[in-house]
């Protein structure tokens, strides 16, 4: 396998992504030296796809409030996501209010892959098999807030706006077999209005309601998905990409203040799920999630990371997914067995009770 090499300190190996050649241990502790160049990666990848290379932050622009890089949008300007312009001083919403979005559907039969199907409700409906099989409802909205090197989903970036689906002819494609929904992407941030609005008319039909985010949206926006959530049975999946924020911009392209917060926020809410619902094996109302990225997201990573979910809530269940080789670090190997324990270990020591290691069947033993 071949090697990569650390523009900032020269060291070598396999588990340095040629696309970024920066060292973990030089993002984290020589930022000022390894971010500029990794920020011009970032711009580089964003450009051929069309997308803006940096957050827009046009002086006298249109301000967009919808999540995290709280873009400034000059005239005709794209916003990060690639759904919101500026136009005669006004924001357009090019995708992603109730009368259309850019998403696509399927059902996907229980018991999913989900990250949280250890602890997920539609799990054991599955089990008890009696008639026809239960459906999920699965959602994928084709925008995203983040600009992840190892992004599994990239081929969303090929579509522009075109046809797009409003939020009631999305609800109709719920029918009496299905139990859950769950809106992932890409992520459901960009196009949260038209989100909510497809959520809530499910949960009025006693659809169970999930998500599955970067967490980087407004905290009102995440409040009233959280609220869905919670009257339906439903959770919501953070995926936390790092804890350090140097280490975030690395590997996203954009910092984490917001996800943390908004994990926060959510996690504080757990209590109000236990009291409404007693039963044994109601799946929890937040669930994490860190995909190991060799040679970036190591133990020390994931333990940092562990430590502040602990910090909120102890038994949020936190899973830990291996790596495949994709998009923009092909060159990476898979996640091995030994990194996987180890980053398990470390999970446990921060102080949460509940960790697994899912997707078990991609790791490797390559280092």
């Amino acid at each position: 396998m071949a090697e990569g090499q650390c523009r900032v300190c020269g060291s070598q190996s396999h588990l340095i992504a040629e696309i970024l050649s920066v060292c973990v241990s030089c993002i984290r502790r020589r930022p000022g030296a390894a971010l500029p160049s990794i920020r011009e990666v970032h711009g580089r990848i964003r450009s051929e796809f069309g997308l803006p290379p940096e957050v827009p932050t046009t002086h006298g622009g249109v301000a967009c409030s919808l999540c995290a890089n709280a873009c400034r949008l000059g005239e005709g300007e794209l916003g990060q996501c690639g759904l919101r312009t500026g136009r005669k001083g006004r924001l357009v919403h090019l995708a992603g209010l109730p009368q259309g979005a850019m998403v696509s559907w399927y059902d996907d039969p229980l018991p999913t892959n989900c990250v949280a199907d250890w602890v997920c409700q539609g799990t054991r409906v599955a089990a008890v098999r009696r008639g026809p099989r239960k459906v999920n409802l699965a959602v994928f909205y084709e925008a995203c807030t983040f600009n992840c090197v190892s992004c599994q989903n990239w081929h969303y970036r090929l579509k522009r706006p075109a046809e797009l689906v409003n939020a009631k002819e999305l609800a109709a494609q719920a029918h009496q077999h299905t139990f859950c929904v769950c809106f992932f992407g890409g992520d459901p941030t960009p196009q949260m209005p038209h989100a909510l609005a497809t959520a809530r008319s499910l949960a009025n039909r006693g659809v169970t309601v999930c998500w599955e985010t970067n967490g980087s949206m407004d905290s009102q926006l995440l409040d009233q998905a959280v609220d869905l959530s919670l009257e339906s049975g439903g959770c919501v999946k953070f995926d936390l990409k790092a804890f350090d924020e140097n280490l975030h911009l690395a590997l996203t392209g954009v910092g984490n203040w917001r996800t943390l917060e908004n994990l926060r926020r959510a996690v504080r809410r757990m209590p109000e799920q236990r009291a409404l619902r007693h039963e044994q094996g109601v799946r929890p109302l937040v669930v994490a999630s860190t995909l190991l990225v060799p040679g970036y997201v190591d133990a020390e990573e994931v333990g940092r990371i562990a430590s502040f979910i602990a910090g909120i809530d102890p038994d949020t269940p936190y899973a830990l997914l291996a790596f495949h080789p994709n998009f923009c670090v092909p060159d990476l190997p898979s996640t091995s067995v030994r990194h996987a324990e180890e980053a398990m270990g470390a999970a446990r020591a921060a102080g949460l009770t509940r960790v697994r290691v899912g997707n078990r069947h991609l790791l490797s033993r390559a280092y």
